[in-house]
């Protein structure tokens, strides 16, 4: 496995959730749960044994088990209820790491996912496919809508761990919506649902996942 650097997150890493969707696949089918245990490392080789994934020095980037399904869904909101949060992304004005493949506004080659606040405290935004659409674009996808439930100016998050179903892929050109929140905490670590919405309503794919909030200097 080799995680490319157009997927990063934080700057030098691969993005949490597309990183994990790499390594799900590589894991097999069924749903899995992927725990990073440090930053993945971008254009370096990853191998997996056993449940666990190592780069070339032996260090330990991740570990990937099997699990139930989580049934994480979030309700799902209509495409201009996503569009109106969309458009009061906070990350547009303050963004720990600017240049995430997924929600960063630096990255116009990104999947440029900016989830807003509904007045609920759930997540939403819209999410225009890119033209090739893999497993890893999903769980991409479903990874930090989740965040942006909990991520606050001054206290930046990262994905620690994620187990994700993809029930089908999205078309790509497709408009979907994307829905995310908060649903517990403890500490440091914050537990979010995300799910994936097609134009028509029908649910693709849904997550559960656990954020850590780190210092903000990280990168």
């Amino acid at each position: 496995m080799i995680i490319e650097s157009r997927f990063n997150g934080p700057p030098g890493s691969g993005n949490g959730g597309w990183s994990a969707g790499v390594i799900a696949g590589a894991a097999g089918s069924g749903p899995v749960e992927v725990t990073l245990r440090r930053p993945p490392p971008l254009e370096t080789p990853l191998t997996l044994v056993d449940g666990e994934v190592r780069d070339p020095q032996g260090h330990l980037v991740a570990q990937v088990r099997p699990t139930e399904d989580p049934r994480a869904v979030v309700p799902a909101v209509d495409l201009p209820a996503a569009r109106a949060a969309s458009a009061a992304y906070p990350g547009l004005v303050d963004h720990p790491f600017p240049g995430c493949y997924v929600c960063g506004p630096d990255r116009a080659d990104g999947l440029r996912i900016f989830p807003g606040r509904l007045p609920d405290g759930r997540t939403a935004a819209p999410f225009r496919v890119p033209g090739s659409v893999t497993t890893a674009t999903v769980w991409a996808a479903l990874d930090c809508p989740g965040g942006w439930a909990v991520i606050a100016p001054g206290r930046p998050y990262v994905l620690g761990r994620i187990a994700a179903v993809v029930a089908a892929l999205p078309e790509p050109g497709d408009e979907c919506v994307v829905t995310g929140v908060m649903v517990g905490g403890e500490g440091r670590k914050a537990l979010v649902h995300t799910s994936l919405y097609a134009p028509d309503g029908a649910l693709l794919a849904w997550a559960r996942a656990t954020w850590i909030a780190v210092a903000d200097d990280i990168g």
